[in-house]
């Protein structure tokens, strides 16, 4: 899934970075690289940017670059009290 498809408070590992070598060596210099973890932070209201945090970093990235990201969606399997 691309890192466009999660929302607020989504986490998710990294799979692919499918961009020019350009963009891919600006993202690996934020540490957005495969196998990293990160969590969306927010989301502009048009959903033009989003805001992530990896590794206690937060990145600010346009819709077209985290398009390119691909990852895989963490499921939250611990369950909440009372729920």
């Amino acid at each position: 899934m691309l890192l466009t498809e999660l929302r607020k408070g989504d986490r998710g590992t990294i799979r692919r970075i499918d961009a020019d070598p350009e963009l891919k060596h600006r993202l690996h210099s934020f540490g957005i690289i495969p196998g990293e973890t990160l969590e969306v932070k927010g989301c502009s209201l048009a959903r033009q940017t989003m805001e992530i945090d990896v590794d206690g970093t937060l990145i600010a990235l346009r819709k077209e670059e985290a398009e390119k990201i691909d990852v895989e969606k963490e499921e939250h399997s611990a369950l909440i009290k009372g729920e």
